[in-house]
């Protein structure tokens, strides 16, 4: 699979200007392929699964999710930047790519998202027999 085949989609600026805004944040990614597919790691601290949506269709994988930091009962924030932070993440994946059976794990902040090529165009071992 040609590397130019998956683009990601993200604004120049991935970061917020004002805590207040409601605009989400762009994790970071590494994109990884091998011969059975692609595998995507995202950053997503705080995240939890209740608070995790990944769709993928044939051509786009979008990635959202959100943390939420409860205000102690009987607090007033001097100063708050982390108490609610979302995260967007989106992917232009290549017709070489099996979306139907794409898999995700969420481990310590870490979403690892794999995306396996069509059955058709796996490598295939081919038994030789002998007689």
């Amino acid at each position: 699979m040609a590397k130019q085949d998956l683009a990601t989609q993200a604004p120049a600026d991935t970061h917020r200007t004002d805590p207040g805004d409601h605009y989400p944040f762009i994790p970071s990614a590494d994109v990884l392929e091998d011969s059975a597919g692609i595998t995507i790691h995202l950053d997503i601290p705080g995240v939890t699964k209740d608070r995790l949506s990944i769709e993928a269709d044939k051509n786009t994988l979008v990635i959202e999710g959100e943390v939420q930091i409860p205000m102690p009962q009987g607090m007033d924030p001097l100063y708050a930047e982390i108490r609610s932070t979302r995260y967007r993440r989106s992917f232009t994946l290549s017709g070489e790519l099996d979306a139907d059976n794409t898999a995700a794990n969420l481990s310590n902040g870490v979403l690892t998202v794999t995306i396996p090529l069509r059955a058709e165009l796996r490598p295939r071992k081919v038994e030789v027999r002998v007689g």
